[in-house]
């Protein structure tokens, strides 16, 4: 078989070297995985979402990452330390200042809600004592990766020397990642749909704390899933059952023929972090006793 090569750079004419310079610079001739308009690209979609899928699991998978405990919660929950500060600051300004009154309201429920990110830092420390095992690690904490409720179970199993996973998401208000994750465990994406999907995979169990439309989304997808089967059962464990019981009338969706009485049995409440702990560990003890009875 005859061979034809194209003719050496310093044989064109230069008419032939433009024109192969134009080759070479369009985004055509680019291998794909160089093609970053490509890549971004419609057409591209569905590669990214298997792309996206696969890099979170991987991961997940050399770090031995078996079973996890996704909590929820309002990134706006601030520390004790920061409520407290912040009232204190407002309490001292001049009560004649536009609005004086609405933000020492707001200040003085923030401190009321800042006990929410201690029960949360608690919950991580309790979940971090969790007897390790020799395949990997269980009941491994699991948040969105951002401030508040997500940076106290962080930090709460970090404190113990504990890894900890961050699922954080890119959007338009980028949302930095809490320092308390483990590094190699400070996961990004850019599909709502598939962190979703990483968050219940190794799912062991779901504590959600007070939040807002992101911590009801979430909430009631796991629910959805649990309640048509799509999904094993969870404990889903509520912590703070004066904030919840305003938000979700459970008794009212069963008295509307909404939900069955069984689907309002799916979700706990509880008033502390200790609590659903408790919670978790022990349906963890008893998911291996029975892993243990029937691989018999």
């Amino acid at each position: 078989m005859t061979v034809v090569c194209a003719p050496a750079p310093e044989k064109m004419s230069s008419a032939e070297a433009h024109k192969v310079r134009a080759i070479l610079d369009s985004p055509s001739y680019r291998l794909a995985e160089d093609d970053t308009a490509f890549l971004e690209s419609e057409a591209a979609r569905a590669s990214r979402l298997s792309l996206e899928f696969m890099h979170a699991d991987m991961y997940l998978r050399e770090h031995r990452i078996h079973s996890t405990v996704v909590v929820f919660g309002s990134s706006r929950i601030q520390t004790p330390e920061d409520a407290r500060t912040i009232l204190l600051a407002i309490e001292r300004e001049p009560t004649t200042l536009p609005m004086h009154e609405q933000r020492l309201a707001q200040a003085r429920r923030a401190v009321a809600m800042s006990r929410y990110y201690e029960e949360a830092r608690e919950l991580g420390k309790l979940l971090g004592h969790a007897p390790r095992l020799e395949d990997g690690h269980h009941l491994v904490v699991v948040t969105g990766g951002g401030p508040g409720i997500m940076e106290a179970a962080n930090r709460g199993a970090f404190e113990v020397g504990a890894p900890s996973v961050g699922f954080n998401i890119r959007m338009p208000s980028e949302q930095l990642p809490n320092p308390y994750i483990t590094p190699s465990l400070a996961l990004r994406f850019h599909y709502f749909a598939l962190r979703k999907m990483h968050f219940l995979m190794r799912a062991r169990a779901l504590v959600a704390f007070p939040g807002g439309y992101g911590t009801l989304d979430e909430l009631f997808e796991s629910l959805n899933l649990i309640q048509t089967h799509e999904m094993r059962r969870i404990p889903i464990v509520l912590v703070g059952p004066e904030y919840w019981r305003r938000v979700i009338d459970f008794d009212f969706l069963v008295e509307s023929g909404c939900i069955d009485a069984e689907d309002r049995d799916l979700v706990q409440m509880v008033e502390t972090g200790a609590e659903a702990a408790r919670i978790v560990l022990a349906a963890h003890a008893e998911h291996q006793r029975e892993s243990r009875a029937s691989s018999r």
